[in-house]
């Protein structure tokens, strides 16, 4: 799972709190609508009221026959504003939802970044999962047996649960129960372990040798260098801390083969390069641009 629409322009590395940033500017979004879409519903509610009573009012000074038409009249009018004002809550609701479900946009991630930029990473087995109420989406809880643990040693001492949004147009997550080990990354707020579609998940088995090799040693050696997307031709290295990742730019699409089988790895004097090392035949040193 890499993301679920890659943006087609040039993406610098993300901020390490944005995903932080992310998740509170939803949390209040969501805070905000449900306290506007009560207060319009007791609107809602006492304008209905008022057309009651004001046809109660008129009612009592009409004789029985007249009571009868004109209180049919009356009816009819507060059933009219009573609808628009339904119809207004319905809007008004409508619109600030869609300002939280336009969808899930994620920065393409190579898993060494993915790595380096999160706080715990993962092996585990999902075995159950509980939604929790907690704003008009909530959010999912996996619970999980944890298998290994290759990165948060300082975060958490063991994990136990993950959480993630429960909408996946808010980049929610959805794991398979009982079935699949996973890697699993995420960050770490209030002790708890978040992670999303803009997390590096993704079923163990599916994993190349060189990526599981990249999260058990070689992607830590990297974490000081820099992977420079490149979307579309010219594009060029600028520092010697950066290794140049075509993968974008490969008709057989993403994930593509720097991101399955090499590391950015520091080499002497500070400068990176891609490194593959999954035989003897293959451990070597080769130039940042390639390939």
């Amino acid at each position: 799972m890499y993301g679920c629409a890659p943006l087609r322009h040039q993406c610098d590395t993300l901020e390490r709190d944005e995903k932080h940033q992310q998740r509170q500017q939803r949390q209040e979004a969501e805070q905000r609508l449900g306290h506007y879409t009560r207060s319009l519903l007791l609107l809602t509610t006492a304008a209905a009221a008022r057309c009651a009573a004001q046809i109660q009012a008129d009612s009592i000074q009409l004789n029985p026959a007249a009571e009868r038409s004109e209180g049919k009249t009356k009816f009819g009018e507060m059933q009219s504003v009573y609808q628009h004002l339904i119809s207004l809550l319905f809007i008004f609701s409508s619109l600030q939802v869609n300002q939280l479900t336009e969808g899930c946009s994620c920065a393409l991630t190579h898993p060494q970044d993915a790595f380096c930029n999160s706080d715990i990473v993962i092996r585990a087995k999902v075995v159950g999962k509980k939604l929790l109420r907690d704003g008009p989406f909530g959010t999912m809880r996996y619970t999980v047996k944890q298998m290994k643990m290759y990165k948060g040693f300082d975060k958490v001492q063991h994990v136990q649960h993950i959480y993630t949004d429960a909408s996946e147009s808010l980049c929610g997550v959805k794991f398979d129960i009982n079935k699949y080990q996973y890697l699993i990354t995420g960050r770490v707020y209030d002790d708890k372990v978040y992670t999303g579609l803009c997390n590096f998940n993704e079923r163990w088995e599916r994993l190349s040798l060189a990526q599981k090799k990249g999260i058990n040693h070689r992607y830590q050696l990297g974490c000081n260098c820099r992977i420079k997307p490149c979307h579309y031709l010219p594009c060029f290295v600028t520092s010697k801390n950066e290794c140049l990742w075509t993968d974008m730019l490969s008709h057989f699409g993403y994930p593509g083969y720097q991101s399955r089988h090499y590391a950015c790895i520091q080499q002497k004097e500070g400068y990176c390069s891609w490194y593959r090392g999954m035989t003897a035949r293959d451990k070597t040193t080769i130039n940042a641009t390639d390939p």
